[in-house]
């Protein structure tokens, strides 16, 4: 089991970055209890991978019954964790305060676009206006064109969902020693901000320009590109170190007199265009035949129904399949403590009695609360 084993944590239900956050914590052992809504039980599918790994019970969170529920669970748990506007679990009673005076330990995770406070703090939006906000979505794309959406990795998945993740686990180590929880404000503005640290470096440096497709690492340059096969097909060149380079020009036989003075930028331009009519002349797996497995830094571009199929993959098993679905498998890696996928996606509801139970309640209490429909 993972090395989260023993820990207890509350995810209330939601969309995108929630749950991914919430799969990740169940991938790493946790107990992770979803809580749904009332109205939303008897729903959802064995085929949605982020909701793997959990248990659910469907409750009436307009019920103060159904809050009381919510309650007892979180005087159980390590953490609780929202991503709702601010404000909202307040007004259903389950705000910071009422949690932490059930249990001082409780680590509470909040994730939200804009966060907790700021002018835009209770606007709606969605990632392309996170990463917009934090410089981010400005330095992606070509330069003739505008800025390419990069689907919403950036804001709800790697700076809100993972950013919400690694905050829980910082919060509960943390709670080891002080004895007390604390409330984590996660915003996307703020972790996909995170995630430019470098490129910010750069800039400020004099390194990197704020025009697209100007830069080292934006396909300005020849060597850190993709590049179309005959076969309609893509692949990728990282070749930025000269030792990389200068196999990469032996490999594709670039010629010295068009292809020297690798860090010219002036050059780049026109570098690009040679180099895509070379790599024009043969299939993409011709280039895998050549350059994959080498230090050109090469790799084919896959999509989803090749990925999972890639030989060094397969090896790793880095896709898995459960319930018919083929996904990612659980990440990061342990000698000890292995990963595992504790269950098959929950359907909302499903675990609502059993939950109950671990609560200390007797069975009148338990049929009570099911035949109100405070609990569903």
């Amino acid at each position: 089991m993972g090395p989260l084993k023993g820990l207890k944590i509350v995810e209330m239900a939601g969309i995108g970055p929630g749950p991914f956050c919430g799969m990740i914590l169940a991938d790493l052992g946790a107990e992770v209890i979803r809580v749904d809504r009332a109205s939303a039980a008897g729903t959802g599918s064995r085929e949605e991978p982020a909701n793997r790994g959990k248990k659910s019970i469907a409750v009436d969170l307009k019920s103060p019954q159904g809050v009381e529920v919510v309650l007892k669970l979180v005087e159980s748990s390590d953490a609780i964790f929202e991503g709702f506007r601010p404000g909202v679990m307040e007004r259903l009673g389950l705000g910071p305060e009422i949690c932490q005076s059930r249990n001082e330990r409780i680590v509470y995770g909040r994730m939200t676009g804009w966060g907790q406070t700021g002018p835009l703090a209770n606007a709606a939006g969605h990632d392309i206006n996170y990463i917009s906000l934090s410089g981010a979505l400005a330095a992606i794309g070509r330069n003739d064109s505008p800025p390419v959406p990069p689907l919403n990795l950036i804001g709800d998945f790697g700076g809100g969902g993972m950013l919400l993740a690694l905050g829980i686990v910082s919060a509960l180590l943390e709670t080891k020693n002080s004895g007390k929880g604390q409330v984590i404000d996660a915003a996307m503005t703020d972790g996909s901000s995170l995630l430019m640290t470098m490129m910010y470096s750069m800039h400020q440096s004099g390194f990197w320009n704020l025009e697209r497709q100007t830069n080292l690492l934006d396909g300005a340059a020849h060597f850190y590109d993709t590049y179309e096969c005959i076969d309609g097909k893509y692949i990728s060149i990282g070749s930025i170190e000269p030792q990389f380079y200068s196999l990469l020009c032996e490999i594709a036989e670039l010629s010295e007199e068009d292809f020297g003075d690798q860090m010219k930028r002036d050059t780049w331009a026109d570098k690009k265009k040679l180099i895509r009519d070379v790599f024009l002349t043969k299939t993409r797996d011709d280039w895998c035949s050549l350059m994959e497995g080498t230090d050109v830094c090469f790799a084919p571009v896959l999509d989803m129904s090749e990925a999972p199929n890639h030989p060094h993959n397969v090896a790793r098993q880095t896709f898995i399949e459960l319930e018919g679905v083929t996904q990612p498998a659980p990440a990061p890696r342990f000698d000890r403590t292995e990963n595992e996928i504790q269950l098959p996606p929950a359907i909302a509801g499903e675990h609502s009695k059993e939950i109950l139970e671990t609560l200390g309640m007797n069975q009148d209490e338990v049929d009570d609360l099911l035949a109100s429909g405070s609990v569903v």
